[in-house]
């Protein structure tokens, strides 16, 4: 069992404890655009799952320029400074998975586990299972705590505590 140090706790209690992201994709003319998106967290494989509709603008986006940026972060609190607020940006590669494959099964079963409401959508023909493999992430732990972290930690902090 690894020793995990403060900063990599915080992280994946943030990760663990937040279920929605604001997804950043580049669309046709190079243009950023933001979308919020619910996700879950695949631990053997270390990815980030998330479940799109073809109809939407971010997932023409990631087929087209797979290269995505996602950030998660903390709830406002009220009374208390925002620009203290945890929060992370990851650095990914978003791929579309195959329905019936094996990481499809896995990653559905990741997402449904966390969103058993979406169950009846993961039937639906116009939707699909995206993995986002980390490739880095920046974090900020509050005013004075932030740091870059490399893919194979962030892999790390997505998966089981202590792995």
């Amino acid at each position: 069992m690894l020793h995990e140090t403060r900063l990599t706790l915080a992280l994946r209690a943030l990760l663990h404890s937040r279920r929605v992201a604001a997804l950043g994709t580049l669309d046709d003319d190079g243009n950023p655009f933001v979308s919020m998106v619910p996700y879950a967290m695949e631990p053997s494989l270390g990815f980030l799952v998330i479940h799109v509709s073809g109809l939407a603008a971010h997932t023409g986006n990631l087929q087209a320029r797979p290269n995505v940026s996602v950030l998660v972060m903390q709830a406002e609190v009220e009374g208390e400074p925002v620009h203290a607020l945890s929060r992370v940006t990851l650095d990914g590669w978003a791929r579309v998975l195959e329905a019936g494959t094996p990481a499809w099964e896995t990653c559905q079963s990741a997402y449904v586990k966390r969103f058993p409401e979406a169950q009846f959508m993961t039937q639906l023909g116009d939707f699909r299972f995206v993995a986002i493999e980390p490739k880095g992430a920046r974090q900020v732990a509050g005013f004075g705590a932030a740091r870059s972290i490399d893919e194979e930690e962030v892999r790390r902090t997505l998966g089981p505590t202590g792995q």
